[in-house]
């Protein structure tokens, strides 16, 4: 296994040490008190999150902290509480009703703003609509809605009553819709009218009742009105949202959850195969989002903080739900895409909430850095003091532009690693507080027992890439798949018994950090020689002009692969063959010439999830097949699909 590549990333890179004033700002107030607390996460992981979980409201306390091993485990067993009523009731008992709790943005500028008062009776409201339709502690309901505060009404209603709950992206197509819905068997369905994004309208309503027609299961279908158009409703199943808000009252008393009962199932995102549905236990997700929310962020009561994902997408939930309302901070919810109608709308929705916080995917800070700076100036963007990541690796390059331009030296950039599976990120910097190191994912975050092993389960020497694996459970990890288990055995497991297996290659440094280089189906093998996304890409992202990159390998019959580049250049530049030659040369200076591209090719648009990440695959897809088999609604932005495939039938046209 060939690591030439990250290793010389990593060699290059330097530590970037907190500011010692900041420090003393944090909760803990300095770098060796946080390292303590690492220190006694791993040691007496016990103590550690007894202590953790005593910060938060319990009914009934637990009889035991941790119990159990990989794959079956449980967390304070027996604790009764109850996840709404501590990302609400508990503020206001503490005196904070008045402080805003959301604020929501739609695309063409219309804007909601909720105390935390306010929020606690509108998901009271909706608690009891839920329970007046028999969803009770158990019953499944299904989320069918884009980023509206809705939809964090309705999260937040489910956890109150204990109902479990799954939120499904609101681009997706009917069959993305029904294989979930068919899985999950919800007994009432959220949804709205219609949606809104890149000033496109989507049915949704008339995707459910196309899907739902023949699924018995679903009871009942509310719907938010955005649109003044007419829609079709079902008598005795289907409900206006506003209508039914009106005929119920503002008091609703939690449902009481033992801590390992399922609140949240999520469901994996692939272009083939059949969406597993990850089982997350209500409490003990709130207990370890909670406290990772507020060392990750450094988090305060006065913040505003903005997680950009999708409500579709559980990072929103982790960061923008969770985290943010369990530390009582504000928390930011915009409906549109980052950068519609303007490039800019990140820069604006920012500067008009003076937000200080923000979590996004590194390919949202390459699209901002590829606007270049005059595109700030017209922003104060002073406020903020904290940019957390995650969704793919982060190159080294846009990090340093994020804290020396975009932050002009003066905030914490904390790049992170997580899954859908491990909830929040086990790889992670403190802010303010742990050393940064451009393109790392990180530590060992509290209570994380994380180790590189190669195909054999065997511990590999610091340095050497490998197979990332999580060798200890942490409250937040998935405890089953959905109707699956012995798929959740054979998916997690059976690669390296007795632990959790994230199908990630990764590197740990002899300072501890890890480097995240790309899933292991993401990696690929050039003449006997192991590339990775995050070797390959870094090498093209130093040039000039390159705004955003995806590099896979596509079968070659004498080297087994070679690489294959595309390229989104930066505005103003144009694509030519000489910037064609420094993309390639880079390559061949940072890699060697054994890693030289096959093709190089430029377009306007790469494929994305609304949370950021490339889809290698899909583009892997289209070079090889010039079509994509899969699901393709699921996208940021669908069309990215037909512009590749414009590119590639160029290509084969020029004989290359």
């Amino acid at each position: 296994m060939d690591a030439a590549g990250i290793q010389q990333v990593v060699a290059q890179s330097q530590p970037v040490f907190p500011d010692e004033d900041q420090q003393k700002s944090t909760a803990l107030g300095s770098s060796a008190a946080f390292a303590d607390l690492l220190a006694q996460s791993k040691e007496n992981p016990s103590a550690f999150w007894d202590s953790v979980a005593r910060e938060l409201m319990w009914y009934e306390p637990w009889q035991e902290t941790m119990t159990g091993s990989l794959p079956d485990f449980q967390y304070f067993t027996g604790g009764i509480s109850n996840p709404c009523y501590n990302l609400l009731d508990r503020h206001i008992a503490n005196g904070a009703a008045n402080r805003t709790a959301l604020i929501w943005e739609g695309e063409n500028g219309d804007s909601q703003l909720y105390t935390y008062r306010m929020l606690l009776a509108e998901v009271n409201r909706f608690a009891n609509v839920l329970r007046s339709f028999g969803v009770h502690k158990g019953d499944a309901v299904a989320i069918y809605l884009p980023n509206l505060a809705e939809a964090l009404i309705a999260i937040l209603a489910c956890f109150r009553i204990g109902a479990v709950y799954n939120t499904i992206f609101s681009g997706f197509s009917e069959k993305s819709l029904r294989d979930r819905l068919v899985n999950f068997e919800p007994k009432v369905m959220v949804t709205a009218d219609v949606s809104f994004r890149r000033g496109k309208t989507l049915l949704l309503k008339e995707n459910v009742d196309h899907v739902i027609a023949d699924l018995p299961y679903v009871e009942a279908v509310i719907v938010i009105q955005r649109s003044r158009e007419e829609t079709p409703m079902q008598a005795g199943r289907d409900h206006w949202w506003h209508a039914l808000r009106r005929t119920v009252g503002i008091t609703c008393e939690p449902e009481r959850m033992e801590a390992n009962e399922p609140g949240i199932v999520f469901y994996t995102s692939g272009t083939t195969g059949k969406p597993k549905g990850v089982v997350h236990a209500a409490m003990a997700f709130v207990v370890q989002n909670y406290v990772y929310a507020k060392y990750h962020m450094d988090h305060r009561p006065d913040d505003v903080f903005w997680c950009t994902a999708d409500v579709g997408w559980l990072t929103m939930h982790i960061w923008g739900v969770v985290g943010a309302l369990a530390s009582g901070v504000t928390t930011v919810i915009y409906e549109g895409a980052p950068d519609y109608p303007t490039r800019d709308r990140l820069y604006q929705v920012i500067d008009r909430y003076r937000v200080n916080k923000l979590f996004t995917a590194p390919t949202v800070l390459r699209m901002l850095k590829s606007l270049g700076e005059g595109a700030m100036e017209p922003y104060d963007l002073s406020c903020l003091e904290v940019i957390s990541l995650v969704g793919e690796p982060f190159d080294p390059e846009t990090w340093h532009w994020t804290h020396e331009l975009l932050g002009k030296n003066n905030i914490c950039v904390n790049n992170t690693w997580g899954q859908t599976e491990t909830a929040g990120c086990p790889l992670a910097g403190a802010a303010w507080l742990t050393p940064m190191k451009p393109g790392s994912a990180g530590v060992e975050f509290l209570g994380a027992a994380i180790d590189i092993v190669d195909d054999q389960g065997n511990s590999v020497p610091t340095g050497t890439l490998g197979n990332l694996v999580i060798r200890k459970p942490f409250p937040m990890l998935c405890r089953t798949l959905w109707k699956e288990p012995e798929r959740y055995y054979q998916a997690y497991f059976s690669q390296v018994p007795g632990c959790y297996f994230p199908s990630d290659l990764a590197l740990k440094d002899e300072d501890g950090y890890f480097w995240v280089v790309g899933r292991s189906d993401d990696a690929f093998n050039v003449a006997g020689h192991r590339l990775s996304t995050m070797e390959m890409e870094s090498a093209v992202l130093e040039v000039d002009g390159v705004a955003e990159t995806a590099v896979f390998g596509i079968p070659d019959a004498i080297k087994g692969e070679v690489p294959v580049v595309f390229v989104k250049v930066s505005a103003g530049v144009a694509a030519t063959d000489a910037l064609e030659r420094r993309v390639s040369q880079s390559i061949l200076d940072s890699i060697g010439q054994f890693a030289r591209p096959q093709h190089v090719l430029f377009t306007e648009a790469l494929p994305k999830t609304v949370s950021g990440k490339i889809m290698r695959r899909l583009l892997k897809e289209i070079v090889m097949h010039g079509d994509v088999a899969g699901d393709v609604t699921g996208l940021e932005d669908p069309a990215a699909v037909e512009a590749i495939q414009v590119v590639v039938a160029r290509m084969r046209q020029s004989g290359a």
